[in-house]
């Protein structure tokens, strides 16, 4: 396995991103076009409403539960780097910093990841420039 770097960091999980969000797409499509085929006969446009209404009801809960997974593993790494930064310094991590500023700082060496965090909330850099700022990366391979 290469080592966790800016350039390699996200994480793609093809049957999620790929397959299951490819097949709703097309589903979508589908029922779509289902839908606008059986406009003129009445018998088959509650059905073909229905299937467009159940393919948005998936696409949905494919995308919250994405979401909410995401916003969940956000607090904890909130959590485990507020606990980081008081080991190192004794105090909390800076109340300005925002918890996309926070995920960001995760990839900072315990030796930059201070000075980081006090420059991330003094110039409000955002996360993306964070992780570029990074010399010595810390890999986090646990990410959903």
């Amino acid at each position: 396995m290469t080592a966790q770097s800016y350039s390699n960091h996200r994480r793609i999980v093809p049957m999620y991103h790929q397959v299951l969000l490819g097949l709703l797409a097309l589903t979508l499509i589908g029922s779509v076009v289902n839908l606008f085929l059986s406009i003129g006969d009445h018998e088959r446009l509650y059905s073909s409403a229905l299937l467009v209404v159940l393919t948005i009801c998936l696409i949905l809960v494919a995308l919250f539960c994405r979401i909410f997974a995401l916003k969940a593993q956000d607090r904890a790494i909130r959590a485990e780097e507020n606990l980081r930064h008081f080991a190192l310094t004794g105090k909390l991590l800076d109340a300005r910093l925002s918890i996309q500023q926070i995920t960001g700082l995760r990839f900072a060496s315990d030796q930059e990841f201070v000075a980081m965090a006090k420059r991330a909330a003094e110039e409000k850099l955002s996360p993306d420039a964070i992780k570029r700022a990074v010399k010595e990366w810390r890999a986090d391979l646990y990410r959903v």
